[in-house]
Parts: C-alpha cells; structure tokens; sequence
C-alpha cells in the first residue's frame, strides 16, 4: 500500500482511510454529504496526490502527445491546459488525462492513479519520436481546492491574481509560501476553483496554510458524488479499455483534423452514431441506483447496467450513469432501473443533474 505524503495529516484528523488505486487514502472526514455541501457552498480541499504526473519535453514532444491523444494539443499555448483521452487500437480508451503546455516543448500529463503503469507503458511504446519522458508520480502532489469561495479564500496566499485565472488555463508562481507551483484552474467538481501541484516535501505547508485559510479537508467519497453530479466520467466505471469515447460522449474531445490511435475508426463510429450511448438518468422514485444494476425495459428486458450512482445531496433523488441502447438514449426517454427485485422506472435527463 502506497501513502501520500499527507497520510499522517489525514489520520491525525480523523480521517477515515480505505485502499484506492494502491494508495492509502481519505475517503471521508465528518461524512459525505456535508463534506459535498461544503464544496457545493464554499470551499474545500482534497488530496488527490495520488494522481500521476508525466512530463513530455523535448522537439518531438508534441509529435508523442498528437498521436497518443485524441484533442489537438496543437491548440494549446503556455498557461493552458486541455482534457483529453488516449485511445486504445481497438476502440476503447486507455485511460482520460490532462495536458498542460508548461513551455515550449514541455507538457505535463496527468493521468489516474489507478492507470500510472499502464499509461506509462502505452505512452512509451508509441514513442518512436524519441520525445524525452519522466514519470514525476512519486515526487509530486495534487491537492484540489474546490468551491465556489475558493478564490476569496486563496487569494491571500498567492501574489497571482486568481480571479484572472480562466477555466483550464494555470500560472507556476508562489502559493503559501512556496515558490514554482502550479495554480490550475481545473478541478473536476462542477464547483470552480484551482488545483495545486507542488514536491512532496513542499505539500504539508501548503495543505496547513490552505486548511487556516478556511478549507475543509475533503474526502474522496464527496470528490465521488460532486463529479457524478456534473456528469463526468470516471475511468474504471463509466469509461474503460472497452468503452468508446464516441458512445461515452467524450466525441468533443475527438479532433479529427489529425491523425491519432485509431481515429478512422473512432471518425467513422461518430458518423454513424453509435448503437450504444452513455445517458444520464434520475429516479422517478425513491432508490439509490449502484454501479453494476441492471437497466431493464418495461417488459423487464436487461438493456444495459448503471455504470456509476448515487443519492445526489444536492437533488436528494437517485442519480446514475448508464450504457443504454441508442433508442432508449434520447432526453425523456423512460427505463427503470433493477433494485433488487423492484425495476424502479427512471428518466434520461440532459447533463448536468446539478445547476447551479
């Protein structure tokens, strides 16, 4: 079991820790649904150092990067960052990523936790450019200060102006007394806010300033339910090596204008539309949906399985994520949803479930 170098920090609050991705790591502080309520109304802070970290340099660098993801990194100047996918040969995904321009010829990728090795290895075996790459996972942390009070509250430990910050663009400047960190705009909550990437050795100052600044620390169960609230996949549920980023709606992220893995296959499944999509869905009824249920017509019929779910705190109704059928895909369409012996009927809806 790995830790971060917070896991003290996290146990000395009272931290309830479970094994995710090989990491020991924070699932809950006072309970789930304040902790989504705190990130919801004003700001909280999660420890996601678990996370990977890839830098890519060099001339070839964004030759590696063009042809292993599917956006056009081309796009990106300095300052800005770009979600993307890399896709499999046969169709599904590898894993989801960010990619930031930290200079002319330097990127960083970061990838989930749980894909560190497997990335690694399918980044490298695409690397024919000769792209210089260092895997940083081990040196490096992530905390995510999210909400909508967070740049408020941050804004005294950071010369930088962060209201300035747009959404997926980031400054490397000081932040609570350390200098070279990177202030992203990014967070994958729905809430607003930024995300801190700095040394190990640098974390546990940052994590003290940010907390007396007024952020409550964060578990991963909220991070959880914050992100399914927005809709946004999570890899290992909603999106793995056999789900493609066309029937996962990720085609936004999908630049056919150049050449990547598989991207004639992938251009022609968007032209043709897939026979399966990913489609958001509420409860008509109580029940709290599960990943793994089945998704049933009304004569019973299993059409699918819920990918993710939860009892949104926000909408206090039963929330999901599921692979339907295309003709069950479309906004009011009706399914129900296989809660152990009761098909409880549901409705796709248009994403987000949550508005602020």
């Amino acid at each position: 079991m790995k830790h971060t170098a917070l896991t003290a920090t996290h146990e000395a609050l009272g931290a309830k820790m479970v094994p995710f991705a090989g990491y020991n790591m924070p699932v809950q502080y006072e309970g789930v649904n304040i902790e989504h309520e705190t990130v919801r109304n004003n700001v909280g802070v999660f420890d996601v150092s678990h996370m990977g970290e890839f830098l890519i340099e060099g001339p070839n660098a964004l030759d590696l990067i063009q042809k292993v993801s599917s956006n056009d990194a081309a796009k990106l100047t300095v300052g800005k960052a770009q979600y993307s996918c890399l896709p499999n040969d046969d169709g599904g995904i590898v894993d989801d990523l960010i990619i930031y321009k930290v200079k002319d010829e330097t990127y960083l990728l970061v990838v989930n936790a749980s894909n560190i090795e497997k990335d690694w290895n399918w980044i490298s075996s695409k690397n024919d450019v000769g792209a210089e790459m260092r895997d940083l996972s081990e040196d490096y942390s992530l905390l995510a200060i999210q909400g909508p009070k967070a740049v408020e509250a941050m804004q005294p430990l950071t010369s930088h102006d962060l209201s300035a910050i747009k959404f997926y663009n980031f400054e490397v400047g000081d932040f609570a007394g350390i200098e070279n960190v990177i202030i992203s705009a990014t967070g994958y909550t729905g809430s607003g806010g930024f995300e801190i990437y700095c040394k190990n050795s640098e974390v546990k100052q940052i994590w003290d300033k940010v907390i007396e600044a007024g952020a409550k620390p964060i578990g991963l169960a909220a991070r959880d339910t914050l992100r399914l609230e927005m809709g946004y996949c999570l890899y290992g549920n909603d999106i793995d090596d056999t789900t493609s980023p066309i029937e996962a709606g990720l085609g936004w992220v999908c630049k056919f204008n150049k050449s990547f893995t598989n991207s004639e296959a992938l251009e022609d499944e968007k032209r043709r539309t897939p026979e399966r999509k990913l489609v958001a869905f509420e409860l008509d009824d109580r029940g709290i949906p599960r990943q793994g249920y089945d998704i049933v017509d009304n004569n019973g019929n299993i059409i699918g399985n819920v990918t993710s779910g939860t009892m949104s705190p926000m909408l206090q109704k039963g929330i999901g994520l599921g692979y339907v059928p295309k003709i069950f895909s479309e906004v009011g369409s009706k399914i129900n949803i296989q809660i152990r012996k009761n098909a409880i009927p549901a409705t796709v809806v248009k994403l987000p479930f949550y508005k602020e």
